[in-house]
């Protein structure tokens, strides 16, 4: 067998050999730079009893062309896969100091179980270590290990994926169905084998389902064994994140949307994907791997930590990762709108709408992520009339309940606020950050994704929490789920107010909100007290994923609500300026008619003559915004206009 294995080697480094002999002829440039055929020597193929190679090994060909060759597309724009690899959170999965000092958390309260919940939580934040080690015969895997292995410390790493075998989707809570055949699966048909086999010990196989969703499935549905407060476990679980199924429960899968499509973005051009090899062709469509995902803060605080957390990896590719985060974010997460349903002389009416972009809730992952819906109402001096949902200067929401802020409808009241979370509960039903601890859903009221239902097969592992699903707008129309979206009445007092007022509505993320960290901070590790230093420096301000804005008119006459008071005010946008106001009550006559600019200023009056229920009113000749105000006999009404 080592006889065979050795000609084998012979024969493929001669093939090898003559074909680049054969395009050195054709090419006066060499295929690797000096420091790549440095690094391809220095490789070892994949030892006995070993599964994975480091990404470094990847790297030489995979990694930054010196030639500009290979990895880059029709623009020559370097898109190579190790570069946008090192920068996210799956590359610093393993080094990522919030994670390891909640491992120190967890274990700290329950040292009895340190060995299973370190073996279980290094089964996906270093699996290639983990993996090794239970494939060599150990019964656990822990931090202590982690620090001093370099697969370990690789966290998510090119094999770590790469190696997953067809049966994907079939497993979770990080039992991954590796294969260990020494395949390695990659998502174009023909895979060039010689470089693969000779340098690495593996043999590239084509495989759909590097394509699928459910490559990702074995780290991102995480069930929890329940303990008391005691330590002793109780027999029941917690799903602790799911958002592989909240995909499932979603119209994503039925669309042929993967996972892939948003956090690994396809790019058409063809591109060649190996340095060195200029005879190798093309592939298309590419998945980029920028593994955007919403994590932007964990980043920022790496990228600013680098030299503790021996992380070696340049500012530039930190920004680029964080960039296509916010983007990921801001344009491809919900669509939010602000409305006016409608003004009174005590209350105006308000809705915001949300509507799920993405093909899991909103916000997924790890219960301590949260959105938190702003809305704010200020008169023409910019003092604030009313607000919802903002944060003080710790980034604390103000007036947020103790315990946990149930999930809202209606809102008429200063500092309450619509806070969309999953809140963990523990066997008392108190609130709890302690994962272990987390036996019931006290709160989840996530945002669905489009076409989530409650009759899913896989709703029992993605549910929603009583006080949303009672939601007549949470999810559904006209009783119907599936809509993905939510709906938030705001009820303004503004009895007394008059003159122009500017409201404005955003959602602002968190993907570690100090209310998730306070049980933590309360205890004292190397881990935690090294994570609290840097977030203690860090920049938590949430981030602004989407907003919208209006401004209203108010008015402090008697306004009678019944249709049959009805007033039509039309266009409201106009060329030539000319507005049309048409009462429809034969009872109900115009008395008055007022023209503001945007700033408030009134700048037209029209008193009608008697018995007068229509009245073109002009704009005057500048383009703008402007408010008419109408009064009749039974009703106060202000609408907005614009001159184009």
């Amino acid at each position: 067998m080592r006889k065979s294995l050795l000609v084998l080697t012979i024969l493929i480094g001669a093939i090898l050999f003559l074909s680049n002999f054969t395009i050195k002829l054709d090419s006066a440039k060499p295929f690797h730079s000096a420091e790549e055929l440095v690094l391809l020597k220095s490789q070892i193929p994949i030892g006995p009893g070993e599964y994975f190679q480091p990404s470094s090994s990847c790297k030489g060909c995979h990694g930054y062309d010196t030639l500009m060759q290979s990895n880059i597309d029709e623009n020559g724009m370097d898109v190579n896969l190790f570069d946008h690899w090192e920068s996210t959170m799956m590359a610093l999965a393993a080094k990522d100091p919030l994670w390891r000092a909640k491992v120190s958390h967890e274990i700290t309260i329950n040292p009895a179980h340190a060995l299973g919940l370190q073996t279980k939580c290094t089964s996906c934040h270093a699996p290639m270590g983990h993996y090794t080690a239970i494939y060599g015969g150990a019964t656990s895997y822990t931090i202590a290990g982690l620090v001093n292995d370099t697969l370990g410390l690789d966290g998510v790493s090119c094999a770590g994926c790469h190696t997953i075998g067809p049966n994907a989707g079939l497993t979770f809570s990080g039992i991954t169905a590796y294969d260990t055949s020494r395949t390695i699966y990659g998502p174009f048909p023909g895979p060039f084998a010689g470089p693969m086999q000779l340098y690495e010990g593996y043999t590239p196989v084509y495989s759909p389902h590097m394509d699928n969703s459910a490559v990702c499935s074995s780290c991102h549905t995480l069930v929890t064994e329940t303990v008391d407060l005691a330590g002793n476990y109780t027999g029941g679980e917690f799903v602790e994140q799911a958002t592989y199924h909240e995909y499932l429960n979603s119209n994503f899968p039925a669309n042929n949307i993967q996972c892939q499509t948003c956090h690994m973005p396809q790019l058409a051009d063809p591109i060649i994907i190996a340095n060195g090899y200029i005879n190798l062709p093309a592939r298309t469509p590419f998945n980029q791997h920028v593994f955007a995902g919403a994590n932007h803060f964990m980043l920022d605080l790496i990228k600013n930590n680098k030299v503790a957390l021996n992380v070696n990896v340049a500012d530039s590719l930190f920004d680029s990762t964080m960039t296509a985060t916010l983007r990921l974010l801001q344009e491809q997460s919900v669509e939010f709108e602000l409305f006016n349903d409608s003004i009174t002389t005590d209350t105006a009416y308000y809705k915001v709408k949300i509507r799920n972009k993405a093909g899991h809730k909103f916000p997924s992952g790890y219960p301590g992520r949260r959105t938190v819906l702003q809305l704010v109402m200020t008169d023409a001096n910019n003092d604030t009339i009313f607000k919802s949902g903002i944060f003080d200067q710790n980034y604390r929401v103000i007036g947020e309940t103790a315990q946990f802020e149930p999930h809202h409808d209606i809102i008429n009241q200063d500092n309450v606020s619509q806070i969309y979370e999953l809140t963990m509960g523990d066997v008392n039903g108190q609130f709890t950050s302690v994962l272990e601890r987390a036996a019931i859903i006290l709160k989840d009221n996530r945002i669905p994704p489009d076409g989530f239902t409650t009759s899913a097969n896989v709703y029992d592992t993605v549910k929603i929490s009583a006080d949303a699903l009672a939601d007549p707008n949470f999810n559904k129309i006209n009783s119907v789920e599936g809509s993905g979206t939510d709906y938030v009445f705001y009820r303004v007092p503004i009895a007394g107010l008059s003159g122009v007022v500017k409201v404005k509505a955003g959602l602002h993320y968190q993907s570690v909100p100090p209310k998730w960290l306070d049980e933590m901070f309360t205890l004292s590790t190397g881990p935690i007290d090294t994570f609290a230093v840097m977030y203690q420096n860090a920049d938590k301000t949430p981030i602004l994923v989407a907003s919208d804005s209006l401004t209203d008119l108010l008015s402090s006459l008697n306004n009678i609500s019944s249709n049959s008071y009805t007033i039509n005010i039309w266009p409201t946008l106009t060329n030539d300026g000319v507005i049309n106001i048409w009462s429809k009550s034969d009872w109900n006559d115009i008395l008055l008619i007022e023209i503001y600019n945007f700033d408030g200023k009134k700048i037209t009056t029209i008193n009608p003559s008697k018995n007068t229920r229509k009245i073109a009113a002009t704009l005057p000749s500048i383009k703008g915004t402007y408010f008419i105000k109408v009064q009749t006999k039974y009703k106060t009404i202000a609408r907005k206009v614009i001159k184009l």
